[in-house]
């Protein structure tokens, strides 16, 4: 069973790849989006079996590597982090295969576009099913790809396929160090395996390793060299920029990556290796900086962005950001709940977002709608519910998981925790104000949209509609549900060792357990002050305070400061090697100077070769004169 929820997918992404041509669009749709369904009911059902029976299992398919003390097999790992990661990846990819059926349409290449969504949930299907850092790196690499192909895949717009290169350099830096920390990890554990590190890691505290000609803290190099990796492919503070330039994929492929796949990649690292940051508290509290950081980061951000879609790609930043967060004070559970809540109300918003885009002849500009709750009822009511439970409106699946992430990093009483604390708070106001101010703009006021536009405006097909429904239902209910194993008194026996688990010493007080429910009214009345009661409020204080929206507008000008540190000299040496080195120097002394002269002097030399008896005797007889010249003035070459 466990094989065919890794593979599966893969024989989908085969036949549509091969085959798509051949057999035609809607063959490929049916093919892919019916193998992954069936992957997401065995998931449902290994679920079953392992979170909730406990019937882990460890299955070999092949060896792989076997040289010296390097021992690497391509194995299966399934146990309960793995077991929730397969119900996330595969549910959210069934409903995003489902989605696209109809969303994608009217597009020639939709057996490609089904190859690469097949491929994608394939290597994230291998990335949490592995049982050693080989393989794990092997799927951490494979979505990097996808997402390279599903980024670009309108790759005759130049800002698709800019956007893919993006995203594929950035995470390049992230994976460099990623890669540096599995070195790093065999140079000191002589293994792989994550049981056979996890069992010699308390045995390795304390102990350093040169890195950069420094003796360091070994386990906390490691850590922070595998969290690189994770801050690129999880779109966190500094190696974020590559995350909102990806809408320029179809707006599916937003909801893969951004709901339950390739960004959710670094939470579960961080996760499965928790063994590893619990030894080292410095890359831990650096965890939970970085994650407080860019949920501040990317909700200040959200708060003025114009398209529908970086909007919610910023919100996703921000939540990732509360994940991390979690994690860096140590409360995994909370973090992986956060996680997996996430997944149905992220995907919601995204496929929402999707099917108002839609409707609007691919209109994303928020300026340009507004009056839509008549005209697309039922899109306002599924995009209600996922602002909702983002917001963590009472109840709601966000607000179960997104609460406990703000009470563990208060009850965790250190000065890293107390950073986060505060900062996640002010980012659920933040968030609840952007995301209100979503639903006002393109839902309520005046219609601003062209009349011939609004006429033909209408609700998404049945195939976009049904995911909808789904995904609703978890934004509603996935909190309440599973809390209790996730976060619960009992969370020590649902997990079964698969993350680090702490019971809890304290409650944390009533005040706080309040905090984020104010947080979120705080942020909604606002937003409906500046959207509903006065709408030109928000164009007086862009005016009036013009230098700090116009840095929130260009997301703290991170782009131009890399544009200025990174891009732009590495032009100039590019072109400077280019220009000189290569033109100049090697060209200039090669091809354009010895060997162009060789070529010159050939060339003359090939016309003394005419052919013709006369002028060779001419040349003979001014050869005898030459030789006769020499003779007479050297003496005729004899001594007296």
């Amino acid at each position: 069973m466990y094989q065919a929820i890794v593979f599966l997918p893969l024989l989908g992404a085969i036949f549509a790849g091969l085959f798509g041509r051949l057999v035609g669009a809607r063959a490929s749709e049916v093919v892919t989006t019916t193998l992954v369904l069936v992957t997401a009911l065995l998931s449902y059902l290994a679920f079953y079996q392992v979170a909730l029976q406990g019937q882990e299992e460890r299955i070999e398919l092949v060896r792989w590597i076997d040289s010296g003390a390097l021992k690497s097999a391509w194995s299966l790992r399934i146990d309960t982090l793995t077991a929730v990661m397969l119900v996330v990846v595969t549910t959210v990819s069934g409903l995003v295969h489902l989605y696209s059926i109809g969303y994608m349409e009217e597009d020639p290449d939709r057996p490609r576009f089904f190859a690469y969504l097949s491929l994608f949930t394939f290597a994230m299907l291998a990335l949490v099913t592995a049982d050693d850092f080989l393989q794990l790196f092997f799927g951490w690499e494979g979505v990097g790809l996808a997402s390279y192909l599903l980024i670009g895949f309108w790759y005759h717009k130049p800002s698709a396929y800019n956007a893919a290169i993006k995203a594929f350099i950035v995470n390049r830096v992230g994976d460099f160090g990623f890669a540096l920390g599995i070195f790093a990890v065999f140079a000191l554990f002589n293994s792989i395996q994550y049981d056979t590190v996890f069992a010699s890691a308390p045995a390795e505290v304390g102990k350093t390793m040169e890195f950069l000609g420094y003796q360091v803290d070994a386990l906390t190099l490691i850590c922070l060299l595998l969290f690189m990796g994770a801050m690129g492919k999880s779109a966190q503070f500094l190696l974020h920029t590559w995350l909102p330039d990806a809408m320029e994929g179809p707006t599916p492929v937003s909801a893969l990556i951004h709901a339950a796949t390739m960004v959710t990649a670094g939470v579960f690292m961080v996760a499965r290796l928790s063994p590893l940051f619990e030894l080292a508290p410095i890359a831990l509290g650096f965890v939970a900086i970085i994650g407080a950081t860019t949920a501040f980061f990317a909700a200040t951000v959200g708060l003025v962005q114009t398209d529908i879609k970086r909007v919610v790609a910023y919100s996703t930043c921000s939540q990732l950001g509360y994940m991390f967060a979690a994690e860096g004070v140590g409360a995994y559970g909370a973090g992986m709940f956060h996680l997996f809540t996430h997944a149905s109300f992220k995907a919601l918003l995204f496929l929402g977002a999707g099917a108002v885009i839609h409707a609007l002849h691919h209109e994303q500009d928020m300026r340009r709608m507004g009056g839509l709750r008549k005209v697309l009822p039922f899109t306002f009511v599924m995009m209600l519910i996922g602002t909702l439970s983002l917001t963590g409106f009472p109840f709601t699946a966000g607000f179960v998981s997104k609460d406990a992430i703000i009470e563990a990093t208060y009850a965790a009483h250190t000065s890293v925790g107390n950073y986060a604390f505060i900062l996640t708070l002010i980012a659920a106001v933040l968030t609840s104000f952007y995301s209100w101010r979503l639903m006002f703009l393109v839902f309520e006021g005046k219609p601003r949209e062209p009349k011939e536009v609004l006429a033909h405006a209408h609700e998404p097909p049945w195939t976009m509609g049904l995911p909808l429904i789904l995904l609703a239902l978890g934004a509603l209910l996935l909190g309440e549900v599973f809390a209790h194993l996730f976060i619960g008194a009992g969370q020590a026996d649902f997990w079964r060792g698969s993350i680090v688990t702490h019971e809890a010493t304290h409650e944390a007080p009533v005040w706080v357990a309040f905090a984020p429910t104010v947080a979120m009214a705080l942020g909604f009345a606002t937003a409906w002050y500046f959207y509903i009661t006065n709408p030109l409020v928000p164009f007086g204080l862009a005016k009036r305070f013009r230098g700090a929206y116009l840095f929130l507008l260009n997301a703290w000008y991170f782009d131009a400061l890399y544009d200025a540190i990174f891009v732009r000299p590495a032009m100039r040496l590019g072109r400077f090697l280019w220009k000189t080195g290569d033109g100049a120097i090697i060209d200039g002394i090669g091809p354009d100077g010895v060997s162009a002269r060789v070529i010159d002097i050939a060339n003359r030399a090939i016309k003394l070769q005419s052919g013709y008896i006369y002028h060779y005797a001419f040349a003979m007889l001014i050869g005898v004169a030459a030789l006769i010249t020499y003779f007479l003035f050297s003496g005729g070459g004899l001594k007296p």
